[in-house]
């Protein structure tokens, strides 16, 4: 029985080398300042990507969220006559499976004011039985009530909008519409008083702050729309499968309508939030690259001091395969621990991404995300478990790449030529 010659793979012995090497002496401090680098680097930008991707995710899901809980999944508008009938029709499509609310509704601009401020607005008439069904209003009702809402004459606004004409619930808000009564002398506009019954609060700026809810009978009257409807939004089960709801509410329909789904009313916005995604992913996953490139450097700086040491493990009887091994574990090291840590830090700062917010913005004394320019209240993030892993795995396999050269080139040098001038 001949005794072994040689260590198996991933040995102690390679372990115990490979980890001497990442511990500096003071000749080989530069080594180790390219290695902590290429560490940092490699946690920063995985942490980086996936705190960017998960905000991204949140962000899409919020504004969808909002988007979609407010306005239908379905838009039907009227083709060769008004929607006279629009009773008959939305009970009509109300009864098709998968639609959970067709709610006809009369929407029109106008310019809403008080003593102390005024501004732009949209008015959308609805009926309160309709309104209930959204629970984006009627959950997030922050002062007044809807009870009685067909019956008088209240209307239901915005907390920004509330906040900027300077109301309350049960104070008085005048509207102003351009489509008024028809004279001699041209068109007049229309100004009508109104009781501010209800003050809601979405948490998207773009509705909290131009949103106006009018019974549908007074919207009618108020846009001289008596007897028809300007649309029917239709809500369903799920607003993904809306291509298989659109023919079975067209048939519903019978009669001549046009159909619009909520993806074509959004698709300028969220195909450029697609697009910002995929453009922040590709230039956030260069760090990694980069930060793999310094292993890159670092090990072929290490195989460079370390010559003569390895001719000496050649000359013993280390083998090729125990050489490279030895500055694979090395620069593994760094690019597995950085990438968990990053991991670590990207799941932590998630977690409490708006406590975070609101602290910089403490410290810094300014406002780091506006809603009115982000549309949202606070700063969303929403972990996709597919994509997180996909950038560990693609910073894991990055960091593994960057030492195979180097390893491959301690492996194949010549112990001869090594010893020969030291």
């Amino acid at each position: 029985m001949t005794e072994p010659t040689g260590t198996r793979p991933f040995s102690q012995f390679e372990w115990m080398l490979s980890l001497r090497y990442l511990r500096a002496r003071r000749k080989e401090g530069f080594i180790s300042v390219i290695a902590g680098f290429s560490f940092l680097g490699i946690m920063l930008g995985v942490a980086t990507l996936i705190i960017v991707m998960a905000v991204m995710n949140g962000f899409r899901a919020e504004l969808l969220d909002k988007i979609l809980g407010l306005n239908g999944h379905l838009l039907i508008q009227p083709l060769e006559k008004p929607l006279t009938d629009w009773d008959e029709v939305a009970q009509r499509i109300s009864k098709v499976k998968g639609v959970r609310l067709a709610a006809p509704i009369v929407e029109g601009q106008a310019l809403a004011s008080s003593p102390f401020n005024a501004g732009g607005v949209l008015v959308r008439g609805i009926r309160l039985k309709d309104l209930e069904g959204l629970p984006s209003v009627v959950n997030n009702i922050k002062q007044g009530t809807l009870g009685g809402f067909d019956d008088g004459q209240g209307v239901a606004i915005g907390r920004r909008l509330a906040d900027q004409l300077s109301l309350r619930a049960g104070d008085n808000i005048t509207l102003v519409s351009p489509k008024g009564a028809v004279t001699p002398m041209g068109t007049t506009p229309r100004i009508k008083v109104y009781k501010v019954a209800a003050v809601f609060e979405i948490g998207m700026s773009e509705y909290d702050s131009a949103m106006v809810f009018m019974p549908l009978k007074e919207a009618q009257a108020y846009f001289n729309r008596a007897g028809d409807v300007t649309a029917i939004e239709v809500y369903t089960d799920n607003p993904d499968k809306v291509l298989q709801y659109r023919k079975e509410v067209q048939d519903a329909a019978k009669r001549p309508i046009f159909v619009i789904t909520w993806q074509q009313r959004n698709a300028t916005f969220f195909n450029a939030l697609q697009v910002e995604r995929n453009v922040m992913f590709l230039i956030l996953t260069l760090i990694v690259l980069v930060a793999a490139l310094n292993i890159v450097s670092g090990l072929i700086m290490l195989v460079k001091d370390k010559g003569q040491d390895i001719a000496i493990l050649r000359t013993m009887g280390a083998s090729q395969g125990a050489v490279m091994r030895v500055f694979l574990i090395t620069g593994a090291s760094i690019g597995v621990v950085g990438t968990l840590v990053g991991f670590l830090l990207g799941i932590v700062v998630c977690k409490n991404i708006e406590s975070i917010r609101e602290f910089l913005s403490w410290l810094t004394s300014t406002e780091l995300f506006d809603p009115t320019l982000y549309f949202l209240s606070k700063l969303p993030a929403q972990m996709d478990v597919g994509e997180t892993a996909a950038v560990v795995l693609m910073a894991l396999v990055l960091s593994l790449l960057a030492t195979l050269y180097p390893s491959w080139r301690a492996a194949r040098l010549d112990p001869v030529e090594a010893l020969r001038y030291e």
